[in-house]
């Protein structure tokens, strides 16, 4: 059973420092090389040095272990270090575990990081290629035989129950993908920046596993993006106003499985998003209507649709048309869509930019960022604040 109260977390960590490499689709060097850049501008924005880590955080399926990091990247003695499992719902997770140390005394600064050479090297978007006989693989017996081989296949059978159940066809779709790149495009970061889209173009591109098109997909980058994690009392002595973490929260729902939960009664929403938005607003003590900018893992466009509609931000069936009217700004970096696919820790970033005024496509007066990591998997979610 989740958590039925309010955590004691808020306000005792802060995001103080955030850094990352070009995103592109051919980096050229190493992982660990990436990882190490990602960290030392995440450092240098914030003004300390590798001296001053004493924690690290990251995620499975990463190739850089927190030794070889802390080694390459010039950090000596660690007192805490840390993996969250499950691919891009270990986003979010990462900063809660890094706020828990910095709150609870077991380290000072902590750099959470995420690196890879994803399109170059290896391609999550490939599907299963070969696997160790596990428990947790066990799922995919089921639908591996009958070619649900990808995470977009696996994807699009609940995409096609939440079409048929709320009397949509694949246009919903596409209002997530437009705003996306609209961001992206006004973002010199951004793999996609100056090449918006429109509701035609969506509708033109084609099928990957329909009803899913390929506008619906999140691009593969390589690249690195690193995020630093102190006490709110030594950030505000740093280079940039702290972005509090007001909330944090983890989530599985019941028959959970990592992209194949197929066996659950409804097939048309997020139950782990769930557990997170719960945990999330009750810690927050706050609304949708209170949140100034949404940044909402993308990996594909439906689970972006479920997200805002498990968050309470609009009814089931409703969130293409919320999406449509710009009620709400939603990815404005551009997302893993428009940006580049970093596993959602570059929209962390992007949160962090929106509190310090210094976002491309700023939301004036953002004092308020929900963020979110990889659906479809057990995941976690932040509510950042401005400080004071």
């Amino acid at each position: 059973m989740s958590l039925h109260r309010r955590d004691t977390l808020s306000g005792r960590a802060a995001l103080a420092g955030i850094g990352a490499t070009e995103f592109s689709k051919d980096s050229g060097r190493s992982e660990l090389k990436l990882a190490v850049e990602a960290v030392h501008h995440a450092l240098d924005d914030a003004g300390l040095t590798p001296s001053d880590v004493d924690g690290l955080v990251t995620f499975t399926m990463d190739t850089t272990p927190e030794i070889t990091l802390a080694q390459a990247a010039g950090i000596g003695e660690l007192s805490f270090f840390s993996r969250v499992h499950y691919g891009g719902g270990a986003a979010c997770a990462t900063v809660q575990q890094a706020a828990l140390a910095v709150a609870n005394g077991l380290a000072d600064v902590v750099v959470c990081y995420r690196a890879f050479n994803e399109r170059s090297g290896r391609r999550f978007g490939s599907g299963v290629q070969q696997r160790e006989p596990s428990a947790e693989g066990a799922a995919l017996g089921w639908v591996l035989p009958f070619g649900l081989l990808t995470p977009a296949s696996w994807v699009a059978m609940a995409a096609q129950r939440y079409l048929h159940t709320y009397g949509l066809t694949p246009d919903a779709f596409g209002p997530v993908a437009v705003t996306g790149r609209r961001h992206a495009a006004r973002n010199p970061a951004a793999y996609f920046h100056g090449r918006s889209i429109t509701l035609a173009d969506h509708a033109a591109s084609r099928w990957i596993v329909e009803p899913l098109r390929l506008l619906d997909c999140c691009q593969e980058t390589d690249g690195g993006q690193a995020l630093v994690v102190t006490s709110p009392e030594r950030a505000r002595d740093l280079r940039h106003p702290p972005a509090l973490v007001v909330a944090a929260a983890q989530g599985a729902g019941r028959a959970q499985e990592q992209m194949t939960s197929f066996y659950r009664d409804e097939l048309t929403g997020l139950p782990e998003m769930n557990v997170v938005a719960r945990q999330l607003w009750r810690t927050a003590a706050l609304r949708p209507a209170e949140i100034d900018v949404a940044i909402l893992y993308d990996h594909f466009t439906p689970f972006v649709l479920m997200q805002l509609e498990e968050f309470g931000f609009c009814a089931p069936g409703e969130a293409a048309d919320f999406v449509a009217a710009d009620t709400l700004p939603l990815n404005t970096h551009g997302g893993q869509l428009g940006e580049a696919y970093l596993h959602g820790m570059n929209g962390i970033a992007e949160a962090v930019r929106q509190l310090r005024g210094t976002s491309v496509n700023q939301v004036p007066g953002a004092a308020r960022v929900l963020v979110t990591a990889g659906t479809g998997v057990p995941t976690s979610g932040l509510v950042l604040g401005a400080d004071g």
